[in-house]
């Protein structure tokens, strides 16, 4: 899991897209799914900075990348391909996208976002999964799913501010 301090700082982006891309390919693998070159093409380009990006961000870094133009719909299926098998996440509030750490357990999407440098890192918070499942059920809410998005400033972004 990446810390909001490891994400806003230096660190060797290049491992962390490399693992990303393994962990993807054993994955899939391990499931029986085909990560087929376009979708691999997406999550590595979603892997490429801590920044959410949007579909239609991602089909112009596909065409500068490509000398062929990629249609939305194509996009979209490698998407939600990558969605499917929790390869990445969707943070509604910017209809983007960012990579998921830990695409082999099942869990819910908590982010901290900054908004001054556009950083997203997923929250790991098991007190907060127990808080939102314990106020809907003391509601009678069946909880189906839920996302947590926070907006803020990282802490490189605050230091810069004072």
């Amino acid at each position: 899991m990446y810390t909001l301090a490891k994400a806003c700082s230096y660190h060797n982006h290049g491992h962390c897209i490399s693992d990303a891309i393994q962990s993807a390919r054993q994955l899939c693998e391990a499931r029986g799914v085909r990560l087929t070159s376009l979708r691999e093409q997406v999550l590595e380009l979603v892997w490429q900075s801590h920044k959410p990006l949007g579909a239609y961000t991602l089909m112009e870094m596909l065409a500068q990348a490509s000398t062929r133009r990629v249609a939305p719909p194509t996009v979209y299926r490698a998407l939600d391909f990558l969605l499917e098998e929790g390869l990445i996440h969707r943070i509604n509030s910017l209809n983007a996208f960012i990579g998921c750490p830990s695409p082999t357990q099942k869990h819910q999407s908590h982010f901290l976002i900054c908004q001054a440098c556009n950083v997203a890192v997923e929250l790991d918070n098991a007190k907060l999964n127990q808080s939102i499942l314990g106020a809907a059920t003391n509601a009678g809410f069946s909880l189906a799913s839920h996302s947590v998005e926070i907006s803020g400033l990282c802490p490189s972004c605050r230091k810069n501010k004072d």
